[in-house]
């Protein structure tokens, strides 16, 4: 099959581009009930700003036009998901034919993205910013490697465009371009790319594109970085010897998490040849490698002066998405043959193109046959249609618990406006009298019981919104689980909130 694929490199794309409609059609006939990242981007794609959260904004700028389009719909979510991944494979694709001569190895390194876990299963399962950092990532490498070879201005500039992207995809992209321009340093060859006049085109046009974000960031720091701090930081007390450790354990964790699948599926296709090939090296083979040195030393100073103890493996794409053409420039680089790898790599990637949209699809039935349910099996459709039914008047907002029940709530009424606290800045102004209520839904307690009492956090926005002091009838919603069990209910509390007359 690669052997095939390289003689005709279009249809490398074109069999992507199967595969991820084949996913788009799953994810179609799965039930209609959001993940976490689907429901957060449904719920913020109500509004369009130069800051929502935690997050930068690119991913949530692209779904709210998507959403434009199709509508509030499991299909306005997927398609952008995959429409971008497959963007990806484009420019890793091109990018590896840039620096590995052998078609075949540019086919094997093109598809070898699918090999890392992150990008292969849970950007199809449920990852919004990671995938569009993802895209960033392959598109600076791209334009930053043309540039090396052959500098011309567009591709300094495009460089740029692709950094001021990463940065509004995730904060840690920046460490891609550092890394980058660092690892040029030593090469003096490729030093006087860095160091060429046409690299301000790359520092103006990426200022450029980050700068209302950036205004936003400035007046809104503790938004935007307050929840990322306090993932780095879980389960840690201080900056001890005890986090250090914690922290040293968790960046091996996420690097032996990201990169050991792609290792052991190169070591099943190319055998002792992948081994023969760890000392060769050539020109592109030392600068990635100098790359991901890089990258792993600022990790290391984060864990060790900044308090990092929770490194996520997702956070380790934006350069390690690399891993599979850096294998295959290596293999290049040493010579060695490689017969029968391709055939053998070949047999893996299609069974992985197979076996992941399948494990997916068929998440939800099996676990509710176990009685073990997931995210997929929460019947929100019918808990918003039957507490909507219960009610005489139609809400002028409602005000949910959480962002993926936020999102879920807008898959299932979209004509109304849906708000979550803290994001009181965002919400457009709206009737509220005695035929407009506010309607409060939250979620069942972990223990699968009704949750009779707002949260805090709901009571403060309440509050707020002028409702302070009024008694709140609660009511319960019991639905079965999609795919569940006779009896298995999962429950919602709401209640109806008028003004006083």
């Amino acid at each position: 099959m690669i052997d095939g694929l390289a003689r005709h490199p279009g249809r490398v794309y074109l069999l992507l581009a199967a595969y991820f409609a084949v996913n788009i059609l799953l994810r179609l006939a799965s039930p209609a009930s959001l993940e976490l990242d689907e429901g957060q981007q449904l719920f913020l794609a109500q509004w369009l700003a130069l800051g929502y959260d935690s997050q930068p904004p690119f991913y949530n700028w692209l779904q709210y036009w998507v959403v434009q389009l199709f509508g509030d719909s499991v299909l306005a979510i997927s398609l952008l998901k995959n429409l971008m991944l497959f963007l990806s494979y484009l420019l890793l694709g091109l990018t590896a034919h840039l620096v590995i001569r052998d078609r075949v190895l540019a086919v094997i390194a093109t598809l070898g993205l699918i090999t890392l876990p992150q990008v292969g299963y849970e950007a199809q399962r449920d990852l919004s910013h990671t995938v569009a950092v993802l895209f960033a990532a392959c598109m600076f490498v791209f334009f930053f490697f043309r540039a090396l070879k052959q500098p011309n201005a567009l591709d300094y500039a495009m460089a740029g465009v692709a950094v001021g992207i990463g940065v509004l995809s995730k904060y840690n992209f920046v460490l891609l371009p550092l890394a980058a321009a660092a690892a040029l340093l030593p090469d003096r060859e490729l030093r006087a790319r860095l160091f060429d006049p046409r690299v301000l085109l790359t520092l103006v046009v990426g200022a450029v594109i980050v700068a209302p974000h950036a205004l936003w960031f400035l007046t809104h720091m503790d938004e935007a970085t307050g929840r990322t701090m306090g993932k780095l930081t879980a389960g840690s007390d201080g900056r001890g010897f005890d986090q250090i450790g914690r922290g040293i354990l968790s960046l091996a964790g996420a690097i032996a998490a990201h990169t050991l699948p792609t290792l052991i599926v190169f070591a099943i296709a190319f055998g002792r040849t992948l081994l023969e090939s760890w000392r060769a090296e050539n020109q592109w083979t030392r600068l990635i490698g100098r790359m991901f040195a890089i990258f792993l030393v600022v990790l290391l100073l984060l864990v060790v002066f900044g308090g990092a103890s929770d490194i996520k493996d997702r956070w380790l794409v934006p350069l390690f998405f690399l891993l599979p053409v850096y294998l295959c420039a290596k293999i290049e680089a040493s010579g060695a043959s490689f017969a029968g790898a391709s055939r053998r790599f070949g047999a893996i990637v299609i069974a992985i193109m197979v076996l992941v949209p399948l494990l997916l699809f068929a998440r939800a039935p099996v676990l509710g046959a176990m009685g073990d349910y997931g995210k997929q099996n929460v019947p929100y459709g019918p808990a918003v249609d039957a507490i909507l039914a219960s009610g005489k008047d139609r809400p002028s907002i409602v005000l949910a618990s959480d962002h993926q029940l936020a999102g879920n709530l807008r898959l299932h009424a979209a004509d109304i406006s849906v708000t979550i606290p803290g994001y009181e800045a965002l919400t457009q102004p709206y009737a509220f009298d005695t035929t407009h209520p506010v309607l409060a839904i939250w979620r069942a307690k972990r223990d699968g019981e009704p949750a009779p009492e707002l949260n805090a956090s709901m009571r403060a926005w309440l509050d707020k919104a002028g409702l302070a002091g009024k008694d709140v009838e609660v009511r319960d919603m019991a639905v079965p689980y999609h795919y569940g069990q006779d009896g298995d209910v999962y429950h919602f509390s709401y209640a109806w909130i008028y003004p006083e007359p």
